[in-house]
């Protein structure tokens, strides 16, 4: 494929390196780069173009992907492969043709020789170091020193006279150089430790039918990859969203991904779940997103967790009483954190203060104005709290089980008193309580109360669903109705076709009997991202993905919605 097909990046299960093109101002999206995504997705992280050289002459070159390897084929003939050689280092190999590393520098970045031969690249900007060790052929660095940074970093590694081979390394650190045991195996032992690690991750991923097979290996390529090893505020591996340019993890994103890993891989899908829980406000509120440097507070995203949690113990043994001991009272302080201060009119509903609060951004439910009183919202709460009640249950916390039992009781109360309507749920703002009529997804996904809903209300749910309002297309349910004014094929959640939307739907469905409709729409998602990839959101017309192509959250719910339909 040419370079600006590659679509998800090169990476490896660990490392915050990465190799892919960058689809930003300023950068040539007909080039890769090496990356360093450390930092969260403000900036690129491009670290460095790579160019094939014959003389002095840049080549052009195609792209061969494997997980284990990236080849930058030329047609005139040459080549240059690179692989993760641990998470810290990749190396490079090229055959007939040169490669050069244009460093893209900022303030007081350097280039540093060793007598070792290998060169330090101080970059500020990235707030870390990278080594550049030549294994075979000739190394050049180019890298004038003027006042106090280097005036441009050019390194370029020619072949061998006598093999016609070139070799280095690149290896990430931040203040002690510790060289990579690897660096003395071989090219092709490093690939095979590689596809071994790869294969040992899709055998312990959720099988799928065989006729999604090229969605399984996207899949599991991104999940597998998109991992990063602890570092700063992740304080434990962490499944990022993306290793293109959202490279942060989210407070429900990492709820998906964790629900994926639960069967099957069960301490890294608890790692998923309780990161955001490690860095848990004292007041009980979680960080909108986090990385390793930073965490942003000025929003959150909507209390899935319980819902999360009931989902994953139906599936798996491994949450003992140990495990609920350990997320009780995170998962109570972050419930009481939206009563206390989520619902200033003091009527017991709780309001999202903005659009990114519930996770659907830009939802027509904020069309009026903020603060909103939605009922997704409420039904999250509910179901938080019954989880809570078991919870304590199962601790021996009788008298808190109670408690929690009657607060979603009364909860619910509230909920269908504010906002049921007898043709469906509505949203209203807060304190006037003056309702906002859209056609927004958001409010059926009340359906993930089951029972709690009468036979009726689930009818008519139902029938607003798949017939009143145009939801319903030949790829899944649209965030916005088709027929609505504020419809946009790209318009984010007015009217794409989201994972995590869908996962809570097909949930929904099952919970309220309709097993057929939740097995069509597995069906129907499976299919779109098999044959569209794991975007980050999908025309709900059309099925074509957008945005970040390379998105874990999509790749999580392929494989949960894939694994149901297997026998």
């Amino acid at each position: 494929m040419k370079v600006e097909e590659m679509k998800i990046p090169f990476s490896r299960y660990g490392s915050f390196m990465v190799i892919s093109p960058v689809f930003r101002r300023n950068h040539d999206a007909k080039s890769l780069y090496i990356r360093h995504i450390r930092g969260g997705d403000e900036k690129s992280g491009a670290i460095f173009k790579l160019d094939l050289l014959h003389a002095d002459q840049a080549l052009d070159y195609e792209v061969g992907f494997s997980p284990e390897v990236l080849s930058l084929n030329v047609k005139s003939g040459g080549r240059v492969e690179c692989c993760f050689s641990s998470d810290s280092t990749i190396r490079l190999r090229a055959n007939g043709v040169g490669i050069q590393l244009t460093a893209l520098t900022g303030a007081y970045d350097y280039a540093l020789p060793f007598p070792d031969g290998t060169w330090e690249i101080n970059s500020f900007i990235q707030e870390r170091r990278f080594r550049i060790i030549p294994l075979k052929g000739n190394l050049k660095v180019d890298a004038p020193f003027e006042v106090d940074k280097s005036k441009h970093i050019s390194i370029r590694c020619d072949v061998e006279e006598e093999t016609g081979i070139a070799e280095l390394a690149i290896s990430d650190y931040h203040i002690v150089f510790e060289r990579d045991k690897n660096l003395e195996a071989s090219f092709e032992s490093c690939v095979k430790e590689v596809q071994d690690e790869f294969h040992s991750w899709q055998e312990n991923s959720l099988k799928v039918p065989g006729e999604y097979q090229h969605g399984f290996d996207m899949a599991t390529y991104i999940t597998w990859s998109c991992v990063v090893k602890p570092d700063g505020l992740l304080t434990r591996p962490a499944m990022y969203m993306s290793k293109n340019w959202m490279t942060n993890i989210w407070s429900w994103d990492h709820c998906f991904n964790a629900m994926a890993l639960i069967k099957q891989q069960p301490e890294l899908a608890w790692d998923q779940y309780c990161i955001f829980f490690d860095q848990q406000d004292e007041s009980g509120a979680l960080p909108d997103f986090l990385n390793n440097k930073s965490g942003l507070w000025n929003c959150c995203k909507p209390p899935i967790h319980g819902w999360t949690l009931r989902w994953m113990m139906e599936q798996s043994s491994y949450i003992d009483n140990d495990k609920l001991a350990e997320i009780y009272g995170p998962l109570e302080r972050w419930t009481n954190w939206w009563f206390t201060y989520r619902d200033d009119d003091g009527d017991g509903i709780p309001q999202y203060n903005h659009g990114n609060d519930s996770g659907w951004d830009n939802s027509t439910v904020f069309s009026k104005g903020i603060p909103v009183e939605t009922p997704d919202l409420s039904a999250f709460l509910i179901i938080q709290m019954d989880v809570l009640a078991s919870i304590a249950e199962r601790l021996g916390k009788k008298e808190e089980s109670s408690v929690w039992k009657r607060r979603a009781d009364q909860t619910f109360s509230k909920m269908m008193e504010h906002f049921w309507t007898g043709a469906g749920f509505k949203a209203c703002l807060s304190s006037t309580h003056e309702p906002i009529k859209v056609q927004s997804l958001l409010l059926y996904i009340p359906l993930l109360l089951g029972d709690r809903l009468t036979s009726f209300q689930q009818k008519v749910l139902l029938d607003g669903l798949v017939n009143g309002n145009k939801f319903l297309t030949d790829h899944g349910f649209a965030t916005e109705s088709v027929d609505s004014p504020y419809y946009r094929p790209d318009g984010y959640w007015r009217g794409p076709i989201w994972a995590p939307s869908t996962m809570l739907l097909m949930d929904g469905l099952k919970a309220c009997g309709d097993i057929e409709l939740a097995q069509k729409t597995a069906e129907k998602f499976c299919r779109m991202a098999n044959q569209y990839g794991m975007a980050e959101n999908y025309n709900a017309l059309t099925g074509e993905g957008l945005r970040d192509p390379a998105f874990t959250w999509t790749s999580s719910v392929f494989l949960i919605a894939g694994n149901s339909l297997v026998g």
